[in-house]
């Protein structure tokens, strides 16, 4: 993820596709933006939380500066 830039992110992208670009775990990012760290992704029809270039960017950024 160290060289990804935002142009390199679909528009939508699912939390177990941004699991797998940031190396968390799913239950990792969910815990996240349940205890507020990171803003709630969105949700598509079926409910499933949808991540935009911005908050992929904000759960890369949150990442930084954690470990």
């Amino acid at each position: 993820m160290e060289n990804m830039t935002a142009v390199d992110i679909p528009k939508w992208i699912t939390i177990t596709q941004v699991a797998q670009m940031t190396g968390l775990s799913a239950k990792t990012i969910a815990r996240w933006e349940k205890i507020g760290r990171i803003r709630r992704a969105k949700r598509n029809w079926r409910g499933w939380r949808i991540y935009e270039k911005e908050d992929i960017l904000q759960i890369k950024n949150f990442l930084e500066s954690v470990f």
